[in-house]
């Protein structure tokens, strides 16, 4: 599991390294130094002209650090100070004294390096917090115009370190090295766009700096998955591997039941009942004939729908619903009286919505995967502020309901009521395609079915429904996947981290 840090955080981490470990701070700079010349040895050549432009405070130092550093194994540097020296901190004064001792060469003017095959990026690190203007803002607009590759040291500068946002003007970077832990402001759009390629690397700042429960997010890996899904025992049943109803698709609209009644199986639910339009009947029993099918018409037999729900181990609610006066009713009469874990998505949202208190009543574990929309009608905020704020509202919504919320995006975050959030770090935009929501649902459910709680099943389904999508967009290229070729993708998945 990653540990993913705020700007306060990480400045915090170094303060424990530094005087409760006893690690000066000279050291940390060179190695984190020594890092960012790591990367640069490894894609540029000695021919290359590298630019290093530096700012007030420790980004500055590091950056002053890696010119010396580079000049000093014949690489042809120069460096641009952004500020005036009565401004350095400490640290930067002591690598600007050795970088003057060793002759390493400085810019008076920033045009200077234009022609430059590199510029590295020092001006601020992750402790900027307000808008950038005046003298450093044309520096950064300048260095945009600049045709060199741009390499930001720990973040580019203009980028929060907290949320990723553009501080009046930021540095458009084609790679970022940072150091010890990802910084939210990384993951985050606009700030993961600014980033480029992130580059992680260790200089010796461990768990030991921090309260591991108390970081800003957590995001999964690989290695995480099989520890959370429970191993299939040689002597079980289907009945062992949860039974899931799944209340979805209108009429016309069967595909969305499909696919998050397939994704159930493929996770390895052992029975999925769809409970949907008898419309659908037919092309739902070619289509998945391993799913047991219950319908509705016109009218809602309310004994009936209480019997599947009586049925179900887990319930998926809302795919392909629609938000018409028959289904408003299934979705109010399943939200008072259901008794078991359930996802709700799409329409199942949309009626919620109407009718916000109906999660205040006492509940069993519930997760809500809305995308940008569907939070805005249930928070009644705008997208805009939803998408700058992801986490805070998020995290709010799942405290003041007691639910775990997935907020889908291009970076999709989990909210769990009261504990870490996590950040998603797999996926591509190739998933931006119709039905990869329903993919979503039927996967978490399918771990819920397994017994995995919803606040693992919600950020975990995340993490594994992204990896089929890079194993998808791989194979098709992105513009080309679909909701079913990130389903058939599952058992692989499974295949190779599970089994």
């Amino acid at each position: 599991m990653k540990h993913i840090l705020n700007g306060k955080e990480m400045h915090n981490c170094d303060e424990t390294i530094i005087n409760n470990f006893f690690v000066p701070s000279l050291v940390l700079m060179e190695k984190a130094s020594l890092s960012v010349c790591d990367f640069i040895k490894k894609k540029f050549s000695k021919e290359s002209y590298i630019g290093i432009v530096c700012g007030p405070g420790n980004n500055g130092g590091d950056g002053i650090a890696v010119s010396r550093l580079l000049f000093d194994e014949g690489y042809q540097v120069k460096i641009y100070l952004c500020c005036d020296k009565t401004k350095f901190s400490l640290d930067e004064k002591k690598q600007y004294e050795m970088a003057v001792a060793y002759g390493v060469p400085f810019a008076l003017d920033l045009r200077e390096l234009q022609t430059c095959d590199v510029i590295l990026d020092g001006i601020f690190g992750t402790g900027l917090s307000r808008a950038i203007d005046g003298d450093y803002k044309d520096i950064i607009e300048t260095l945009n115009e600049f045709m060199a590759y741009k390499i930001a040291i720990d973040i580019p500068s203009g980028i929060s370190a907290d949320d990723g946002r553009v501080l009046g003007v930021a540095l458009k970077c084609h790679a970022t090295v940072t150091f010890a832990y990802y910084k939210i402001g990384h993951l985050l759009y606009p700030g993961k766009d600014y980033c480029g390629d992130v580059h992680l690397y260790d200089i010796g700042i461990s768990e030991k700096a921090f309260d591991p429960g108390k970081t800003g997010a957590l995001s999964f890996e690989k290695k995480d998955i099989k520890f959370f899904i429970p191993k299939r025992e040689n002597d079980s049943h289907k009945g062992c591997f949860g039974k899931v109803l799944v209340i979805a698709g209108s009429k016309n609209m069967a595909g969305a039941a499909l696919f998050s009644a397939k994704a159930c199986y493929l996770m390895g639910a052992g029975l999925v009942k769809i409970y949907t339009d008898e419309a659908n009947r037919g092309i739902l029993q070619s289509s998945l004939p391993e799913a047991l099918i219950c319908t509705y018409e016109s009218k809602l037999d309310e004994g009936y729908l209480q019997e599947q729900l009586n049925w179900a181990d887990v319930v998926i609610m809302g795919p392909g619903l629609s938000t018409e006066t028959l289904q408003t009713k299934i979705v109010k009469f399943v939200m008072e009286h259901v008794s078991v874990p359930m996802v709700v998505d799409a329409d199942g949202l949309n009626i919620i919505s109407k009718y916000k208190n109906i999660l205040k009543r006492p509940h069993m574990e519930i997760v809500l995967t809305p995308h940008l929309g569907e939070m805005s009608r249930m928070t009644e905020q705008p997208v805009s502020y939803i998408k700058e704020n992801a986490i805070s509202v998020a995290e709010e919504y799942s405290r003041d309901n007691n639910v775990v919320v997935v907020l889908k995006d291009a970076t999709t975050i989990t909210a769990v009521p009261f504990l870490q959030s996590y950040i998603n770090m797999s996926g591509n935009s190739g998933m931006a395609t119709a039905g990869s929501g329903d993919v979503l649902s039927g996967i978490i459910g399918g771990l819920m079915a397994l017994g995995v709680k919803g606040d693992v099943a919600g950020p975990l389904g995340v993490y594994l429904h992204g990896l089929c999508g890079d194993m998808a967009s791989l194979k098709k290229g992105k513009a080309s996947v679909m909701a079913s070729d990130i389903l058939e993708e599952i058992p692989f998945i499974l295949k190779e981290y599970v089994l």
